[in-house]
């Protein structure tokens, strides 16, 4: 008999294997690295700017770049020593960009930050302070996107939120940082909930969390019978349900517009490991600089959760759970659905990176590309209604004025046409290739009327 009453978001989807290797592994603190390249983009929005020199010495927690711009995001040393450079570096992404490049000392922190593991549950900040402080500790989604999270939290006048919704999904094959996160980190993630509840002036959080992870559910639905207006909402499993759009729908049952956000409906999304790092930032003037970081892989030798602080190089975190496979094919950081594959290790783990996947080789290599069969398939999983086939054709034509008109900018980028197309045709790609073309026009159209 069913234990939970299960929801879920009603268009498209798919089901691949879990995979869920790590699922089991308590989280380990990573050794601190003797050299860290921490990058002043770690968010979306315009890079942070750099306030020290190369030369200087800092601590653990010290405000190494400043935010600029209304979407930007702080960013900090992960541990002390000397600014041994300030240049740029190669990013997950493939590009140079400015970074820093520190060698530690040894682990001074900041004396303003609390780092006992006494759990403080009373709230004194009013919701400025917490806005501010989440602010100014440079809090982003962790969830992948790297939206900055005081911005969400600063409703927009005319707007009002009345749910706080928190992704503990996790529904990316393979990743199982947030669900550690929530076994290990439970009352912590309550009094951050709290924290975000007051910010946002609601009264009411759901916390969204898949059945295959019914420890996570039991204890957190425990936690929340105590904690006024916070209850769990056990889902399906089902890719992509992480997606804010998806999530809102199958808690709340609204459907969030074409080109309009999660608060035009009344709900703010936050993941776990946001919350989180919001209650350490508010209660414990710490700022983001570590976060869990799943590395996993059918091949790795001992696939596990680490306590990562930012800047350490991949390659050392893929060390710590046993080395590179001699089978390795691909390096994948995120999932396997919506990560990007690195062609370098000394890339650095930013507030963004949720897991390290190592695929075989047997599995990295992309299938020849077939004909269209005119099947459907990718048009009946689309969690966003849309008809990917005909995206792909009017990106291949550069058509981009009519792949606006057909609501490319709705896509997602879940990768869960690509998944089911038995052609193995490579529809997200042609569809990213729609949204960065239809980008240029809205900038240019912009630039021209000002």
């Amino acid at each position: 008999m069913q234990k939970y009453q299960l929801k879920t978001f009603p268009k498209g989807g798919v089901h691949p294997a879990e995979n869920k290797l790590s699922a089991g592994s308590p989280i380990k603190i990573l050794p601190l690295p003797e050299r860290v390249v921490i990058p002043v983009v770690q968010h979306l929005g315009a890079p942070a700017e750099p306030v020290v020199q190369k030369g200087d010495t800092v601590v653990a927690g010290q405000l190494l770049a400043q935010s600029k711009g209304f979407v930007s995001a702080n960013i900090h040393a992960s541990v002390s020593g000397k600014v041994f450079r300030i240049e740029e570096r190669f990013d997950a992404s493939g590009y140079k960009r400015l970074a820093f490049v520190i060698d530690r000392h040894d682990d001074t922190w900041d004396p303003a930050i609390d780092r006992s593991d006494t759990l403080h549950e009373h709230i004194t900040a009013s919701r400025e302070e917490i806005i501010r402080k989440i602010q100014e500790a440079g809090i982003v989604g962790m969830g992948g996107a790297t939206f900055p999270t005081h911005i969400k939290l600063n409703v927009p006048k005319g707007k009002k939120a009345d749910i706080l919704i928190i992704n503990g999904v996790e529904c990316e094959p393979f990743l199982t940082a947030d669900h550690r996160l929530m076994l290990e980190k439970s009352k912590e993630l309550m009094v951050g909930i709290r924290i975000l509840m007051k910010a946002l002036g609601v009264d009411r959080a759901v916390i969204g969390i898949e059945q295959n992870k019914p420890d996570a559910i039991d204890l957190l639905s425990s936690l929340a019978e105590k904690s006024s207006g916070i209850t769990v909402q056990a889902l399906k499993v089902k890719y992509p349900q992480g997606g804010e759009k998806q999530l809102i729908k199958a808690i709340t049952g609204r459907e969030v517009p074409s080109g309009a956000l999660p608060v035009d409906v009344g709900a703010v999304v936050h993941n776990v490991g946001t919350t989180l790092a919001a209650y350490e930032a508010v209660q414990k003037n710490k700022p983001l600089v570590e976060r869990i970081v799943t590395v996993t892989g059918k091949s790795l030798q001992e696939p596990s959760n680490f306590l990562v602080r930012i800047g350490t190089p991949v390659a050392e975190v893929i060390e710590a759970a046993g080395g590179l496979p001699e089978d390795t094919g691909k390096v994948v950081l995120g999932g396997p659905m919506m990560g990007k594959a690195v062609s370098k290790l000394d890339i650095p783990v930013t507030k963004g990176t949720s897991g390290i996947l190592i695929l075989p080789d047997s599995e990295a290599h992309r299938k020849p590309v077939q004909p269209c069969i005119r099947c459907a398939k990718c048009v009946s999983v689309c969690p966003m209604g849309l008809e990917p086939y005909l995206l792909m054709s009017l990106g291949q034509h550069q058509l981009w004025d009519k792949a606006r008109r057909e609501r490319a900018l709705d896509c997602i980028e879940c990768g869960s046409c690509s998944f089911i197309c038995p052609a193995d045709r490579p529809l997200l790609d042609y569809i990213r290739l729609d949204k960065m073309r239809i980008g240029a026009l809205i900038r240019k159209e912009k630039k021209a009327v000002s």
